[in-house]
């Protein structure tokens, strides 16, 4: 049997560990003195960069898709995190949205009830809240029920406004309902009188809640833009002197023996929720009979009494 030693010194030829050290650290320092020194091997780096490059290449190729990998994972747990956070921000800022538009219609509220509170209403006149419960789903209708009725003593004819001025009238009672016709329905008839002259006239609604109109105004009628128009109290039914409209467009045509006259309605016919209803103004003498009539009941009663 050979020995290991004596077969390992049999196959080992040539210069020993030691001597190939020295020599090729010697043939190192050569090539870097020669390359610093002459720059002779800089085509030679060159192409060994070139025959190098794809083999460094594929080697960071692990590392590249490890990192990639790496990075994919991150993002798509951050987006992840991302949209969740901003889907709870959605939410919040819904929540915050419906909060705001809630405390801003409770300030209008306020507001509207602290003007109610504070309008001046002439002492033969007692009022009474009530809040608009039910609206005319008619286009053509401009009609309110508030949630004063019977129970409340409301009675037909009793006038409705707001801080503002005219609104409605009582037309229909319920147990604990009322009917308002608005002052913008359709030939809707209010009397009232211009402040600035005290020229008395009728507005009518047109079916609009943006638009009144007084009719046979003569051209020459001395009536402006920006006119402010109040009841006159005539006939007992509305209080003198609330505001009803503002003149806004007037249109004069020597064509035409009347003037065209448009008015905004001064109170919020469409916009408010609560509302003052004015009891009954003081009842007017009866209004007396025109000849023609009395004489026509004068001949029945005498027919009567032949019979």
């Amino acid at each position: 049997m050979i020995d290991n030693t004596q077969s390992f010194q049999f196959f080992n030829r040539g210069p020993s560990p030691v001597v190939r050290l020295v020599f090729f650290a010697a043939l190192s320092l050569l090539l870097l003195f020669i390359d610093v020194r002459y720059r002779y091997l800089e085509s030679t780096r060159s192409a060994l960069s070139v025959l190098v490059s794809p083999v460094q290449r594929l080697a960071a190729v692990p590392g590249a898709l490890w990192q990639q990998a790496g990075n994919f994972f991150i993002t798509q747990s951050r987006q992840r995190s991302l949209i969740k956070e901003n889907d709870d921000l959605q939410r919040q800022h819904l929540s915050d949205a419906a909060q705001i538009l809630q405390f801003q219609a409770l300030r209008m509220e306020n507001l509207q009830l602290r003007n109610l509170v504070t309008l001046p209403i002439r002492s033969e006149f007692t009022t009474q809240l009530a809040e608009i419960v039910y609206a005319e789903r008619d286009v053509f209708r401009r009609r309110v029920l508030v949630s004063k009725g019977a129970d409340a003593n409301v009675m037909i004819g009793q006038v409705v406004m707001d801080g503002t001025g005219i609104v409605g009238q009582i037309t229909r009672v319920y147990p604990w309902l009322s009917e308002v016709t608005l002052i913008t329905e359709k030939d809707h008839a209010v009397p009232v009188q211009v402040l600035r002259n005290g020229l008395r006239t009728i507005v009518f609604g047109a079916g609009d809640t943006s638009q009144l109109s007084p009719r046979y105004m003569p051209v020459n009628a001395d009536i402006q833009n920006d006119d402010m128009l109040v009841t006159s109290g005539i006939d007992g039914i509305y209080p003198a002197g609330i505001p009803v409209a503002k003149v806004v467009k007037i249109e004069r045509d020597a064509a035409y023996p009347f003037a065209r006259i448009a008015c905004l309605p001064v109170a919020g016919v469409d916009k408010n929720r609560h509302l003052l209803i004015l009891s009954g103004p003081p009842k007017l003498p009866e209004r007396p009979l025109e000849k023609s009539a009395a004489a026509d009941s004068e001949k029945r009663a005498k027919i009567r009494r032949k019979n």
